[in-house]
């Protein structure tokens, strides 16, 4: 899977779990205070992320996902991309 596709697939998952629309989805943009997610959006957001890549996300690491870039970086390092 290409940089560009993580890319793409992440931010389909946060505008379908998020309800809100694809050019809010910036990589700058924080969950929590930019696209309106509570914590249990987040979790959502993550274990979603978990279920479409075939990843898993230890607890331990989930506090460092607060942005779009993060996610995606999250998810390009767990599936080696």
């Amino acid at each position: 899977m290409t940089h560009e596709e993580i890319v793409k697939q992440v931010k389909a998952i946060i505008v379908d779990k998020l309800g809100v629309e694809e050019s809010e989805v910036t990589e700058s943009a924080n969950f929590t205070n930019d696209l309106g997610a509570d914590s249990l959006d987040t979790v959502e957001l993550l274990m979603e992320f978990e279920r479409v890549f075939g990843i898993k996300i230890p607890d331990e690491e989930t506090s460092t996902i607060a942005t779009v870039q993060d996610a995606i970086n999250k998810v390009a390092e767990k599936i080696g991309a």
